[in-house]
């Protein structure tokens, strides 16, 4: 398995009109969070990355929602995104939208977002499935120099395992779209038959995937040492041997 550490440094697009059907993402992205955004609750969440600030989360209950770009673009801090302004556990929800895929350091990039996090926080992570139709044009010459296939693909499974690492409970490992996404996806009926069919039976072979993870946090419980008590000393009455005894 390759390091996670990349060699050179990645080019984030700005908008999900950057990438190839990059609108048809972000709304089975944001169908698949609609569900999740209620059952959140705390003060703050934080949208890491450009692409993570186009996901519509209006229907979550946290008011304050804060967008963290790295450079001058339509966001609420300039940051890099694997050195968060933060506090720890200062954060309810963060929100890593193909974030990783464009990070010189994607491991440390998780690190970082759960060192913000607090306990028993949220971290929503998507990304490109590497093991799907997508996945497969990085194989192929005249697509594999262009943005994302030049770019490095973390399985689901891959980062999953990095959370577990860190103590976290995956509460959803969802997959969408059944495509290669390198042509325009048409709505077609044979195409929505086909979706249907490949949700059923390769769930594993989306060519997006959704992550919904929660912070495990297990608090210390301290050992009270055993203390040994001493016995008591009490005194043992002896007959005297000078006692005298009468024979009859």
């Amino acid at each position: 398995m390759k390091p996670a550490l990349g060699y050179r440094q990645p080019h984030y697009p700005k908008s999900w009109q950057a990438l190839p059907n990059g609108e048809v993402i972000v709304k089975e992205i944001e169908q698949v969070l609609a569900l999740w955004w209620p059952k959140f609750f705390g003060y703050h969440l934080l949208k890491i990355g450009a692409l993570s600030g186009y996901i519509d989360s209006s229907g979550c209950t946290i008011k304050h929602q804060m967008n963290l770009v790295e450079r001058k673009q339509n966001g609420d801090i300039i940051a890099d995104v694997d050195d968060l302004p933060f506090l720890e556990h200062s954060i309810d929800v963060c929100l890593l939208s193909h974030a990783l895929e464009f990070s010189l350091d994607p491991h440390h990039v998780v690190r970082e977002a759960s060192r913000v996090l607090i306990p028993n926080g949220y971290l929503v992570i998507t990304g490109f499935n590497p093991f799907s139709l997508a996945g497969l044009n990085k194989f192929i010459p005249y697509r594999k120099h262009n943005t994302p296939w030049n770019e490095r693909f973390f399985s689901a499974m891959r980062v999953k395992d990095w959370l577990h690492l860190m103590g976290y409970e995956i509460l959803v490992d969802e997959k969408v779209i059944y495509s290669s996404l390198s042509g325009r996806l048409s709505q077609g009926k044979i195409v929505q038959v086909w979706q249907k069919l490949a949700s059923d039976f390769l769930p594993n072979f989306g060519s997006i995937y959704v992550l919904v993870a929660k912070k495990r946090v297990h608090p210390l419980t301290p050992i009270k040492p055993k203390w040994k008590i001493r016995p008591k000393f009490n005194q043992v009455e002896v007959p005297s041997m000078n006692s005298s005894h009468k024979i009859n």
